[in-house]
């Protein structure tokens, strides 16, 4: 009979699913901000043409606020979005590169 106390495939496996689960919540988190992004600009675009439409200027207040929302969100778990984000010290070696990521 096979002793299975010194295995460690089932908390290999649960560590495993941890990171999965982080890397959902953070690719989720990172389209959020792409949608947001694309519908501030998109409004931005909108409100050239329409500067007294209420209802868009409305949309791109609540957007915006969104998407500062969830950016600093974002950045407070993950690490910076951009070289503008003020932290303590300088994280950018310690995060993966975009191609580590799997994004492309």
């Amino acid at each position: 009979m096979i002793d299975n106390k010194d295995c460690k495939c089932e908390e290999t496996k649960c560590e495993e699913n941890r990171n999965e689960c982080k890397d959902s919540k953070r690719e989720e988190m990172i389209e959020q901000i792409k949608c947001l992004n694309f519908a501030v600009i998109e409004l931005g675009l909108y409100l050239d043409t329409h500067p007294e439409d209420q209802r868009a200027l409305c949309l791109h207040r609540e957007y915006t606020k969104n998407l500062k929302n969830l950016k600093d969100m974002y950045q407070k778990v993950y690490g910076p979005l951009s070289i503008y984000f003020p932290c303590n010290k300088w994280r950018w070696l310690e995060e993966p590169w975009p191609w580590e990521r799997g994004n492309f």
